[in-house]
Protein backbone atom coordinates (compact mmCIF):
# COMPACT_ATOMS: atom_id res chain seq x y z
CA UNK A 1 0.00 0.00 0.00
CA UNK A 2 1.32 3.41 -1.03
CA UNK A 3 1.63 6.00 1.84
CA UNK A 4 2.40 9.74 1.51
CA UNK A 5 3.53 12.39 3.52
CA UNK A 6 0.98 15.20 5.33
CA UNK A 7 0.87 18.29 4.53
CA UNK A 8 2.01 21.33 6.68
CA UNK A 9 -2.14 22.02 6.93
CA UNK A 10 -2.45 18.11 7.96
CA UNK A 11 0.18 18.32 10.69
CA UNK A 12 -1.69 21.03 12.26
CA UNK A 13 -4.47 19.45 12.20
CA UNK A 14 -2.80 16.42 13.84
CA UNK A 15 -1.16 19.21 16.38
CA UNK A 16 -4.65 20.15 17.53
CA UNK A 17 -5.39 16.92 19.07
CA UNK A 18 -2.53 17.76 21.10
CA UNK A 19 -3.85 21.13 22.16
CA UNK A 20 -6.94 19.20 23.76
CA UNK A 21 -5.52 16.60 25.85
CA UNK A 22 -2.58 19.43 27.13
CA UNK A 23 -5.65 21.45 28.01
CA UNK A 24 -7.05 18.09 30.23
CA UNK A 25 -3.51 17.94 31.70
CA UNK A 26 -2.89 21.26 32.15
CA UNK A 27 -6.14 21.43 34.75
CA UNK A 28 -5.11 18.53 36.39
CA UNK A 29 -1.47 19.81 37.32
CA UNK A 30 -2.66 23.61 37.83
CA UNK A 31 -5.31 22.70 39.44
CA UNK A 32 -5.23 19.52 41.52
CA UNK A 33 -3.43 21.19 44.05
CA UNK A 34 -4.83 24.51 43.78
CA UNK A 35 -8.44 23.32 44.54
CA UNK A 36 -7.36 20.96 47.14
CA UNK A 37 -4.56 22.39 49.09
CA UNK A 38 -6.15 26.09 48.52
CA UNK A 39 -3.97 29.10 49.74
CA UNK A 40 -4.95 31.57 52.55
CA UNK A 41 -6.28 34.21 50.76
CA UNK A 42 -8.27 31.48 49.07
CA UNK A 43 -9.85 30.44 52.11
CA UNK A 44 -10.92 33.98 52.69
CA UNK A 45 -12.24 34.48 49.46
CA UNK A 46 -14.73 31.22 50.32
CA UNK A 47 -12.52 28.39 49.05
CA UNK A 48 -13.19 24.86 51.07
CA UNK A 49 -11.09 21.82 52.27
CA UNK A 50 -12.83 18.67 51.08
CA UNK A 51 -9.48 16.34 51.59
CA UNK A 52 -6.83 16.66 54.32
CA UNK A 53 -4.28 18.72 53.75
CA UNK A 54 -1.51 18.13 56.49
CA UNK A 55 1.52 15.58 56.29
CA UNK A 56 -1.13 13.01 58.01
CA UNK A 57 0.26 10.19 56.20
CA UNK A 58 3.55 8.60 58.10
CA UNK A 59 3.73 12.12 59.23
CA UNK A 60 5.47 13.20 55.86
CA UNK A 61 2.98 12.66 53.22
CA UNK A 62 -0.25 14.36 52.76
CA UNK A 63 -3.55 12.48 51.34
CA UNK A 64 -3.09 13.88 47.65
CA UNK A 65 0.29 12.89 47.78
CA UNK A 66 -0.90 9.20 48.56
CA UNK A 67 -3.65 9.16 45.80
CA UNK A 68 -1.06 10.10 43.62
CA UNK A 69 1.48 7.55 44.32
CA UNK A 70 -1.09 4.78 44.05
CA UNK A 71 -2.21 6.13 40.57
CA UNK A 72 1.21 5.71 39.54
CA UNK A 73 1.63 2.12 40.32
CA UNK A 74 -2.04 2.11 37.80
CA UNK A 75 -0.21 3.48 35.24
CA UNK A 76 2.03 1.33 35.97
CA UNK A 77 0.17 -1.50 33.81
CA UNK A 78 -1.49 0.52 32.08
CA UNK A 79 0.99 2.40 30.03
CA UNK A 80 2.78 -0.86 28.34
CA UNK A 81 -0.71 -2.92 27.95
CA UNK A 82 -2.22 0.05 26.06
CA UNK A 83 0.89 0.67 24.17
CA UNK A 84 0.94 -3.26 23.58
CA UNK A 85 -2.69 -3.34 22.50
CA UNK A 86 -2.27 -0.52 19.61
CA UNK A 87 1.05 -1.66 18.71
CA UNK A 88 -0.60 -5.08 17.91
CA UNK A 89 -3.75 -3.88 16.60
CA UNK A 90 -5.58 -5.24 13.24
CA UNK A 91 -7.66 -2.59 13.20
CA UNK A 92 -8.94 -1.75 9.58
CA UNK A 93 -9.03 1.71 10.50
CA UNK A 94 -5.16 2.23 12.06
CA UNK A 95 -3.46 1.20 14.92
CA UNK A 96 -3.70 4.82 16.84
CA UNK A 97 -6.90 6.49 15.68
CA UNK A 98 -9.60 4.25 17.12
CA UNK A 99 -8.49 4.46 20.39
CA UNK A 100 -8.14 7.89 20.70
CA UNK A 101 -11.80 7.87 19.65
CA UNK A 102 -12.71 5.77 22.23
CA UNK A 103 -10.84 7.91 24.57
CA UNK A 104 -11.62 11.38 23.96
CA UNK A 105 -15.26 11.95 25.70
CA UNK A 106 -14.69 9.85 29.16
CA UNK A 107 -11.40 11.71 29.19
CA UNK A 108 -12.60 15.43 29.37
CA UNK A 109 -16.11 13.99 31.64
CA UNK A 110 -14.01 12.31 33.99
CA UNK A 111 -11.25 15.47 34.10
CA UNK A 112 -14.17 17.71 35.53
CA UNK A 113 -15.55 15.03 38.01
CA UNK A 114 -12.23 15.05 39.77
CA UNK A 115 -12.84 18.31 41.53
CA UNK A 116 -16.48 17.55 41.93
CA UNK A 117 -16.17 16.02 45.44
CA UNK A 118 -19.95 14.99 46.68
CA UNK A 119 -18.92 16.32 50.43
CA UNK A 120 -19.12 20.09 51.03
CA UNK A 121 -16.16 19.47 53.83
CA UNK A 122 -13.57 17.07 54.71
CA UNK A 123 -14.73 13.46 53.97
CA UNK A 124 -13.57 10.19 53.79
CA UNK A 125 -15.97 9.66 50.50
CA UNK A 126 -14.14 13.21 48.57
CA UNK A 127 -10.66 10.95 49.33
CA UNK A 128 -12.30 7.92 47.71
CA UNK A 129 -14.02 9.91 44.89
CA UNK A 130 -10.71 11.99 44.08
CA UNK A 131 -8.71 8.25 44.17
CA UNK A 132 -11.30 6.57 41.99
CA UNK A 133 -11.65 9.52 39.15
CA UNK A 134 -8.30 10.62 39.33
CA UNK A 135 -7.68 6.47 38.29
CA UNK A 136 -9.93 6.63 35.36
CA UNK A 137 -8.51 10.41 34.10
CA UNK A 138 -4.76 8.54 34.20
CA UNK A 139 -6.33 5.55 32.58
CA UNK A 140 -8.27 7.53 29.26
CA UNK A 141 -5.56 10.14 29.11
CA UNK A 142 -3.37 6.97 28.75
CA UNK A 143 -6.00 5.55 26.16
CA UNK A 144 -5.62 9.13 23.93
CA UNK A 145 -2.02 10.21 24.84
CA UNK A 146 0.06 6.63 23.90
CA UNK A 147 -1.58 6.31 20.51
CA UNK A 148 -1.32 9.64 19.40
CA UNK A 149 2.25 9.99 20.61
CA UNK A 150 3.29 7.04 18.71
CA UNK A 151 1.60 8.74 15.33
CA UNK A 152 4.50 11.44 15.77
CA UNK A 153 7.07 8.64 14.77
CA UNK A 154 4.67 7.18 11.65
CA UNK A 155 3.64 10.68 10.64
CA UNK A 156 7.17 12.13 10.57
CA UNK A 157 8.81 10.19 7.65
CA UNK A 158 11.51 12.19 8.01
CA UNK A 159 14.00 14.19 10.17
CA UNK A 160 11.78 17.31 8.78
CA UNK A 161 8.65 16.09 9.40
CA UNK A 162 9.49 15.18 12.88
CA UNK A 163 10.76 18.90 13.97
CA UNK A 164 7.86 20.18 12.14
CA UNK A 165 5.65 18.12 13.91
CA UNK A 166 7.21 18.63 17.10
CA UNK A 167 7.48 22.32 16.98
CA UNK A 168 3.56 21.82 16.24
CA UNK A 169 2.49 19.96 19.18
CA UNK A 170 5.04 21.62 21.42
CA UNK A 171 3.26 25.36 20.68
CA UNK A 172 -0.02 23.72 20.94
CA UNK A 173 1.13 22.05 24.12
CA UNK A 174 2.14 25.18 25.87
CA UNK A 175 -1.00 26.83 24.73
CA UNK A 176 -3.22 24.34 26.22
CA UNK A 177 -1.46 24.64 29.60
CA UNK A 178 -1.81 28.59 29.29
CA UNK A 179 -5.63 27.77 28.42
CA UNK A 180 -5.91 25.84 31.63
CA UNK A 181 -4.89 28.74 33.77
CA UNK A 182 -7.49 30.67 32.23
CA UNK A 183 -10.01 30.20 35.66
CA UNK A 184 -7.40 32.46 37.75
CA UNK A 185 -8.80 35.18 35.32
CA UNK A 186 -12.42 34.31 34.16
CA UNK A 187 -13.30 32.57 37.83
CA UNK A 188 -13.76 35.48 40.37
CA UNK A 189 -16.32 37.56 38.81
CA UNK A 190 -18.41 34.22 38.81
CA UNK A 191 -17.95 33.47 42.79
CA UNK A 192 -20.92 35.77 44.20
CA UNK A 193 -23.30 34.38 41.79
CA UNK A 194 -22.54 30.97 42.28
CA UNK A 195 -19.92 30.18 45.44
CA UNK A 196 -16.20 29.79 45.38
CA UNK A 197 -15.80 26.23 44.09
CA UNK A 198 -18.45 26.35 41.53
CA UNK A 199 -17.02 29.80 39.65
CA UNK A 200 -14.04 27.01 38.78
CA UNK A 201 -15.94 24.26 38.24
CA UNK A 202 -18.13 25.79 35.80
CA UNK A 203 -14.99 27.05 33.91
CA UNK A 204 -13.59 23.49 33.81
CA UNK A 205 -16.35 22.23 31.95
CA UNK A 206 -16.27 24.90 29.89
CA UNK A 207 -12.39 23.75 29.07
CA UNK A 208 -13.46 20.31 29.06
CA UNK A 209 -15.49 20.95 26.21
CA UNK A 210 -12.66 23.10 24.07
CA UNK A 211 -10.63 20.24 24.60
CA UNK A 212 -13.07 17.68 23.52
CA UNK A 213 -13.37 19.29 20.57
CA UNK A 214 -10.21 19.73 19.61
CA UNK A 215 -9.08 15.79 20.66
CA UNK A 216 -12.05 14.91 18.22
CA UNK A 217 -10.42 17.11 15.13
CA UNK A 218 -7.61 14.40 13.76
CA UNK A 219 -9.68 11.92 14.76
CA UNK A 220 -12.36 12.88 12.16
CA UNK A 221 -9.70 14.65 9.49
CA UNK A 222 -7.17 12.39 9.47
CA UNK A 223 -7.27 8.55 8.01
CA UNK A 224 -4.64 6.67 9.34
CA UNK A 225 -4.26 4.95 6.75
CA UNK A 226 -3.53 7.26 4.47
CA UNK A 227 -0.21 8.09 6.11
CA UNK A 228 0.64 4.61 7.83
CA UNK A 229 1.62 0.93 6.43
CA UNK A 230 2.47 -0.49 9.71
CA UNK A 231 3.17 -4.42 10.54
CA UNK A 232 1.12 -5.10 13.63
CA UNK A 233 3.51 -6.04 16.44
CA UNK A 234 3.77 -9.72 17.52
CA UNK A 235 5.13 -9.52 21.32
CA UNK A 236 2.94 -9.46 23.94
CA UNK A 237 2.94 -6.66 26.51
CA UNK A 238 5.71 -7.87 28.42
CA UNK A 239 8.05 -8.79 25.67
CA UNK A 240 7.68 -5.38 23.92
CA UNK A 241 7.93 -3.42 27.08
CA UNK A 242 11.50 -5.58 27.91
CA UNK A 243 12.58 -4.85 24.66
CA UNK A 244 11.87 -1.30 25.02
CA UNK A 245 14.11 -0.98 28.25
CA UNK A 246 16.57 -3.27 26.82
CA UNK A 247 17.54 -0.40 24.39
CA UNK A 248 20.47 1.45 26.31
CA UNK A 249 20.07 5.05 24.71
CA UNK A 250 16.09 4.92 25.69
CA UNK A 251 16.91 4.00 29.16
CA UNK A 252 19.00 7.43 29.26
CA UNK A 253 16.45 9.34 27.73
CA UNK A 254 13.53 8.02 29.73
CA UNK A 255 15.27 8.96 32.87
CA UNK A 256 16.18 12.40 32.01
CA UNK A 257 12.78 12.81 31.00
CA UNK A 258 11.36 12.12 34.15
CA UNK A 259 13.64 14.50 35.43
CA UNK A 260 12.00 17.26 33.06
CA UNK A 261 9.01 16.51 33.80
CA UNK A 262 9.45 16.64 37.93
CA UNK A 263 11.25 20.03 37.25
CA UNK A 264 8.55 21.55 34.55
CA UNK A 265 5.06 20.21 36.47
CA UNK A 266 7.07 22.06 40.16
CA UNK A 267 7.11 25.19 38.07
CA UNK A 268 3.50 24.87 36.67
CA UNK A 269 1.99 22.73 40.27
CA UNK A 270 3.76 25.80 42.04
CA UNK A 271 3.27 28.80 40.55
CA UNK A 272 -0.04 30.04 41.41
CA UNK A 273 1.45 29.55 45.13
CA UNK A 274 4.67 31.31 44.20
CA UNK A 275 2.82 34.36 42.64
CA UNK A 276 0.22 34.44 45.38
CA UNK A 277 2.54 33.45 48.83
CA UNK A 278 5.85 34.16 47.69
CA UNK A 279 5.57 37.21 45.36
CA UNK A 280 2.20 38.12 47.55
CA UNK A 281 0.74 39.56 43.93
CA UNK A 282 -2.83 38.44 43.28
CA UNK A 283 -3.62 35.58 41.06
CA UNK A 284 -4.35 37.05 38.27
CA UNK A 285 -0.93 37.28 37.81
CA UNK A 286 -0.50 33.64 37.54
CA UNK A 287 -1.98 33.45 33.99
CA UNK A 288 -0.11 36.83 33.14
CA UNK A 289 3.21 35.23 33.51
CA UNK A 290 2.60 31.89 31.88
CA UNK A 291 1.04 33.68 28.68
CA UNK A 292 4.38 36.44 28.55
CA UNK A 293 6.30 32.92 28.85
CA UNK A 294 4.47 30.78 26.09
CA UNK A 295 4.81 33.62 24.09
CA UNK A 296 7.85 34.45 24.23
CA UNK A 297 9.00 31.11 24.20
CA UNK A 298 7.16 30.90 20.62
CA UNK A 299 9.24 33.22 19.28
CA UNK A 300 11.91 31.27 19.81
CA UNK A 301 10.34 28.14 17.92
CA UNK A 302 11.26 29.17 14.19
CA UNK A 303 15.15 29.13 15.18
CA UNK A 304 15.18 25.70 17.04
CA UNK A 305 14.68 23.95 14.06
CA UNK A 306 17.98 25.35 12.76
CA UNK A 307 19.70 25.15 15.66
CA UNK A 308 19.40 21.37 15.75
CA UNK A 309 21.12 21.15 12.55
CA UNK A 310 23.57 22.74 13.47
CA UNK A 311 24.64 21.45 17.33
CA UNK A 312 22.68 18.38 17.49
CA UNK A 313 19.65 17.44 19.85
CA UNK A 314 21.17 16.28 22.37
CA UNK A 315 23.44 19.71 23.32
CA UNK A 316 20.48 21.54 23.03
CA UNK A 317 17.83 19.23 25.22
CA UNK A 318 21.40 19.55 27.78
CA UNK A 319 21.09 23.27 27.55
CA UNK A 320 17.48 23.51 28.16
CA UNK A 321 18.30 21.47 31.21
CA UNK A 322 20.63 24.04 32.59
CA UNK A 323 18.32 27.63 31.64
CA UNK A 324 15.17 25.92 33.27
CA UNK A 325 17.69 25.17 36.33
CA UNK A 326 18.68 28.85 36.44
CA UNK A 327 15.18 30.03 36.12
CA UNK A 328 14.23 28.21 39.41
CA UNK A 329 17.40 29.50 40.98
CA UNK A 330 15.65 32.58 40.84
CA UNK A 331 12.25 31.27 42.09
CA UNK A 332 13.92 29.60 44.89
CA UNK A 333 15.70 33.85 46.09
CA UNK A 334 11.90 35.27 45.59
CA UNK A 335 11.98 37.40 49.02
CA UNK A 336 15.68 37.52 49.38
CA UNK A 337 16.58 38.93 45.91
CA UNK A 338 16.92 43.32 46.28
CA UNK A 339 14.10 44.00 44.05
CA UNK A 340 10.08 42.89 44.83
CA UNK A 341 6.94 43.11 43.24
CA UNK A 342 6.50 41.49 39.46
CA UNK A 343 10.28 42.12 38.45
CA UNK A 344 11.36 38.63 39.92
CA UNK A 345 8.55 37.42 37.82
CA UNK A 346 9.20 39.20 34.56
CA UNK A 347 13.08 37.60 35.63
CA UNK A 348 11.88 34.25 35.57
CA UNK A 349 9.75 34.65 31.98
CA UNK A 350 12.17 36.12 30.47
CA UNK A 351 15.29 32.93 31.68
CA UNK A 352 12.85 30.53 31.23
CA UNK A 353 11.03 31.13 26.92
CA UNK A 354 14.25 29.47 25.58
CA UNK A 355 14.84 26.74 27.70
CA UNK A 356 11.01 26.02 27.26
CA UNK A 357 11.06 26.34 23.33
CA UNK A 358 13.72 23.75 23.74
CA UNK A 359 12.74 21.34 26.12
CA UNK A 360 9.22 21.47 24.08
CA UNK A 361 9.91 20.51 20.93
CA UNK A 362 13.15 18.01 20.93
CA UNK A 363 12.22 15.86 23.55
CA UNK A 364 9.43 13.80 21.19
CA UNK A 365 11.40 14.10 18.47
CA UNK A 366 14.46 11.73 20.24
CA UNK A 367 12.01 9.53 21.46
CA UNK A 368 10.95 9.16 17.81
CA UNK A 369 14.63 9.01 16.54
CA UNK A 370 15.33 6.18 18.85
CA UNK A 371 12.23 4.31 17.83
CA UNK A 372 12.81 4.13 14.46
CA UNK A 373 16.51 2.85 15.08
CA UNK A 374 15.24 0.34 17.25
CA UNK A 375 12.76 -0.64 14.43
CA UNK A 376 16.14 -0.70 11.76
CA UNK A 377 18.07 -2.57 14.26
CA UNK A 378 14.95 -5.46 15.34
CA UNK A 379 12.62 -5.38 12.57
CA UNK A 380 9.39 -4.97 14.52
CA UNK A 381 7.97 -1.40 14.82
CA UNK A 382 6.97 -1.03 18.59
CA UNK A 383 6.45 2.64 18.19
CA UNK A 384 3.81 2.99 20.51
CA UNK A 385 5.71 1.13 23.49
CA UNK A 386 8.49 3.73 22.96
CA UNK A 387 5.80 6.82 23.59
CA UNK A 388 3.67 4.39 26.21
CA UNK A 389 7.31 4.62 28.14
CA UNK A 390 8.00 8.66 27.85
CA UNK A 391 3.90 8.95 28.66
CA UNK A 392 4.61 7.05 32.08
CA UNK A 393 7.68 9.34 32.47
CA UNK A 394 5.76 12.39 31.88
CA UNK A 395 2.89 10.82 34.56
CA UNK A 396 5.45 9.67 36.40
CA UNK A 397 7.43 12.77 37.22
CA UNK A 398 4.21 14.65 37.04
CA UNK A 399 3.11 12.55 40.50
CA UNK A 400 6.49 12.68 41.86
CA UNK A 401 6.19 16.42 41.68
CA UNK A 402 2.50 16.69 43.07
CA UNK A 403 4.39 14.42 46.52
CA UNK A 404 6.73 16.54 46.38
CA UNK A 405 4.99 19.85 46.15
CA UNK A 406 2.60 18.79 48.47
CA UNK A 407 5.12 17.70 51.03
CA UNK A 408 7.66 20.50 51.33
CA UNK A 409 5.41 23.64 50.09
CA UNK A 410 4.21 23.56 53.47
CA UNK A 411 7.60 23.25 55.19
CA UNK A 412 8.40 26.16 57.58
CA UNK A 413 4.92 27.06 58.48
CA UNK A 414 3.41 28.05 61.76
CA UNK A 415 0.46 25.81 61.55
CA UNK A 416 0.66 22.23 62.90
CA UNK A 417 1.90 20.12 59.93
CA UNK A 418 -0.96 17.96 60.52
CA UNK A 419 -3.50 19.92 60.69
CA UNK A 420 -6.57 19.57 58.42
CA UNK A 421 -6.57 23.10 56.85
CA UNK A 422 -2.77 23.77 56.31
CA UNK A 423 -1.53 25.83 53.48
CA UNK A 424 1.94 26.84 51.64
CA UNK A 425 4.70 28.74 53.63
CA UNK A 426 7.21 30.52 51.88
CA UNK A 427 10.06 29.18 53.03
CA UNK A 428 8.10 25.42 51.80
CA UNK A 429 8.02 27.00 48.23
CA UNK A 430 11.72 28.00 48.76
CA UNK A 431 12.74 24.39 48.93
CA UNK A 432 10.40 23.42 46.40
CA UNK A 433 12.08 25.31 43.62
CA UNK A 434 15.43 24.31 45.05
CA UNK A 435 14.28 20.63 44.72
CA UNK A 436 13.35 21.25 40.90
CA UNK A 437 16.98 22.56 40.46
CA UNK A 438 18.36 19.62 41.43
CA UNK A 439 16.20 17.66 39.00
CA UNK A 440 16.94 19.52 36.00
CA UNK A 441 20.60 19.51 36.47
CA UNK A 442 20.27 15.92 37.38
CA UNK A 443 18.02 15.46 33.91
CA UNK A 444 21.43 17.41 32.43
CA UNK A 445 24.12 14.80 33.61
CA UNK A 446 21.67 11.50 32.78
CA UNK A 447 21.12 12.68 29.18
CA UNK A 448 24.99 13.52 28.55
CA UNK A 449 24.91 9.24 28.61
CA UNK A 450 22.95 9.56 25.36
CA UNK A 451 24.74 8.41 22.00
CA UNK A 452 22.89 10.80 19.56
CA UNK A 453 25.36 9.91 17.34
CA UNK A 454 24.82 6.23 16.66
CA UNK A 455 21.36 6.41 17.14
CA UNK A 456 21.38 9.15 13.40
CA UNK A 457 23.97 7.24 12.03
CA UNK A 458 22.23 4.11 12.34
CA UNK A 459 19.04 6.05 10.68
CA UNK A 460 20.96 7.57 7.94
CA UNK A 461 22.81 4.33 7.24
CA UNK A 462 19.38 2.64 6.71
CA UNK A 463 18.77 5.12 3.99
CA UNK A 464 21.74 4.62 2.34
CA UNK A 465 20.78 0.57 2.40
CA UNK A 466 18.51 -0.80 -0.71
CA UNK A 467 15.27 -2.14 0.38
CA UNK A 468 15.11 -5.66 1.54
CA UNK A 469 18.47 -5.52 2.89
CA UNK A 470 18.38 -7.10 6.60
CA UNK A 471 18.22 -5.55 9.29
CA UNK A 472 21.39 -5.08 11.45
CA UNK A 473 22.03 -6.58 15.01
CA UNK A 474 20.21 -5.46 17.79
CA UNK A 475 22.48 -3.38 20.49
Amino acid sequence: MNTRRLTKKEMWIFAIGQLGWSILGGIINTWLVTFYLPTTESVKAGAKFYVPTGLVVGGILTVLGLITFICRIFDAVTDPLIASLSDRSKNPKGRRLPFMRIAAIPFAVITVLIFCAPVGHISKINIIWVLVFLILFYLFMTMYCTPYNALISEFGKTQDDRMYISTAISLTFFFGTLIAYLPFVFAGPLQKMVGYSWSYRIWFIILAVIALFCMLVPVRKLNEKDFVDSTPSESNTIRSLAATFKNRNFRRFAFSDIAYWIGLTLFQTGLPFFVKVSMQLDEFYTTVFLGAMTVLSACFYPIVRFLVATFGKKKLVITGFLGLALAYVVTALIGILPFGGIVPGVLIVVIAAFPMALLGIIPQSIVADVAEEDAINTGEQREGMFFAARTFAMKFGQSIAMLVFTSLAVLGTTQNIKSNDLTASPIGLRIVAIVAVIFCVLGAVILSAYDEKKVMATIEKSKEEPAGAAPAESD
